[in-house]
């Protein structure tokens, strides 16, 4: 399949699952995710906020809070066609809704590239080599490039969004760790 017949794949796969599923899976993923070692050791966290139909990050963000860790987000300047990591302090208040539900912060705090220890970063779809298929506008391929960037790249997903490959180009950048509903798995020595 060429990420087209992909992404239309992926969609579906999330399309047919039930809220109550939905949220019960992203549960899952959250608590497999904040049992690794690599997010229990940084102290600022990147997290993506959810699509409605996507692996819910709240709980993860929520932990990342009371374990004293900063939490930021991205801010996405649609004209720049990039990302800012700014600091949230609540899922609460802050945002604007953008285009098909996206959460963008209104204002925060930028945090430096340097200081983000993990970006959780999201996915219509991923393979078992690491490389991701995203919504096709590669704003988290361009951030991962940042020079001062060094963090763990995680990406989460449900199960049904993993398979054997994913036809990557050279600006495709893949992802350190996968973390499901059903399992962690590690790329590039990310386990360490």
């Amino acid at each position: 399949m060429d990420k087209t017949q992909l992404r239309q794949h992926f969609r579906r796969v999330l399309l047919d699952m039930s809220p109550e599923e939905r949220v019960e899976r992203s549960r899952k993923v959250c608590q497999n995710l904040i049992r690794t070692e690599q997010f229990a050791k940084v102290g600022t966290v990147m997290a993506y906020l959810s699509l409605p139909h996507e692996v819910d990050t709240a709980e993860a963000i929520l932990y990342a809070w009371q374990a004293g860790k900063t939490v930021a987000a991205p801010k996405i300047s649609w004209q720049q066609r990039h990302m800012i990591p700014v600091e949230i302090k609540t899922l609460e208040t802050g945002f604007s809704t953008e285009f098909g539900g996206l959460r963008n912060p209104v204002k925060g705090v930028p945090i430096p590239f340097e200081e983000i220890g993990m970006v959780i970063t999201p996915g219509l779809g991923f393979d078992k080599s690491g490389n991701r298929l995203g919504r096709g506008s590669s704003y988290y391929d361009r951030f991962f490039t940042h020079d001062g960037l060094k963090a763990v790249k995680c990406g989460l997903a449900f199960a049904e969004q993993v398979v054997d490959q994913i036809m990557v180009t050279q600006q495709d950048v893949p992802v350190d760790m996968l973390v499901t509903d059903e399992t962690v798995m590690y790329f590039n020595s990310a386990e360490s």
